[in-house]
Protein backbone atom coordinates (compact mmCIF):
# COMPACT_ATOMS: atom_id res chain seq x y z
CA UNK A 1 0.00 0.00 0.00
CA UNK A 2 1.08 3.52 -0.34
CA UNK A 3 2.20 5.74 2.49
CA UNK A 4 -1.30 7.82 2.18
CA UNK A 5 -4.16 5.73 3.42
CA UNK A 6 -7.36 4.70 0.83
CA UNK A 7 -9.83 7.10 0.18
CA UNK A 8 -12.14 4.50 -1.74
CA UNK A 9 -12.95 1.37 -1.65
CA UNK A 10 -12.11 1.56 -5.58
CA UNK A 11 -8.52 2.45 -4.48
CA UNK A 12 -8.07 0.21 -1.71
CA UNK A 13 -8.55 -2.99 -3.87
CA UNK A 14 -6.20 -1.53 -6.67
CA UNK A 15 -3.49 -1.36 -4.27
CA UNK A 16 -4.12 -4.41 -3.13
CA UNK A 17 -3.97 -6.40 -6.53
CA UNK A 18 -1.58 -4.04 -7.47
CA UNK A 19 1.32 -5.68 -6.28
CA UNK A 20 3.29 -8.19 -7.79
CA UNK A 21 2.35 -11.61 -5.51
CA UNK A 22 -1.32 -10.85 -6.26
CA UNK A 23 -0.86 -10.51 -9.99
CA UNK A 24 1.10 -13.71 -10.21
CA UNK A 25 -1.62 -14.87 -8.00
CA UNK A 26 0.56 -15.74 -5.03
CA UNK A 27 -0.36 -15.28 -1.32
CA UNK A 28 -0.76 -11.99 0.75
CA UNK A 29 -2.00 -10.91 3.29
CA UNK A 30 -3.31 -7.55 5.09
CA UNK A 31 -3.98 -6.72 8.67
CA UNK A 32 -7.16 -7.24 9.67
CA UNK A 33 -7.81 -3.68 11.59
CA UNK A 34 -6.91 -1.96 8.70
CA UNK A 35 -9.36 -3.83 6.30
CA UNK A 36 -12.17 -3.04 8.76
CA UNK A 37 -10.97 0.69 8.74
CA UNK A 38 -10.60 0.99 5.00
CA UNK A 39 -13.63 -0.93 3.26
CA UNK A 40 -15.20 -3.26 6.10
CA UNK A 41 -14.97 -6.95 6.70
CA UNK A 42 -18.26 -7.25 4.59
CA UNK A 43 -17.32 -5.66 1.71
CA UNK A 44 -13.59 -6.97 1.72
CA UNK A 45 -15.39 -10.53 1.86
CA UNK A 46 -17.78 -9.69 -0.44
CA UNK A 47 -15.35 -8.61 -3.18
CA UNK A 48 -12.68 -11.85 -2.52
CA UNK A 49 -15.75 -14.01 -3.05
CA UNK A 50 -16.55 -12.41 -6.18
CA UNK A 51 -13.11 -13.11 -7.47
CA UNK A 52 -12.73 -16.60 -6.29
CA UNK A 53 -10.13 -16.32 -3.39
CA UNK A 54 -10.19 -18.33 -0.45
CA UNK A 55 -9.72 -16.05 2.39
CA UNK A 56 -8.39 -17.34 6.14
CA UNK A 57 -8.23 -15.30 9.32
CA UNK A 58 -5.39 -15.91 11.85
CA UNK A 59 -3.39 -13.19 14.34
CA UNK A 60 -4.91 -10.19 13.41
CA UNK A 61 -4.15 -11.15 9.39
CA UNK A 62 -5.98 -11.94 6.61
CA UNK A 63 -4.15 -14.41 4.42
CA UNK A 64 -5.76 -14.35 0.78
CA UNK A 65 -4.94 -16.80 -1.99
CA UNK A 66 -4.94 -14.86 -4.98
CA UNK A 67 -6.27 -17.93 -7.60
CA UNK A 68 -8.60 -20.75 -7.59
CA UNK A 69 -6.46 -23.20 -6.39
CA UNK A 70 -7.91 -25.73 -3.78
CA UNK A 71 -6.17 -25.39 -0.47
CA UNK A 72 -4.98 -28.16 1.68
CA UNK A 73 -4.34 -28.28 5.24
CA UNK A 74 -1.23 -30.96 6.09
CA UNK A 75 -0.43 -30.45 9.99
Amino acid sequence: MSALPPQTEDQFFGELFASKAARQGAVIRRQVRDVERFVGRRCFLDEMQRRGFVVLENAGQFVIFCNREPIRRLV
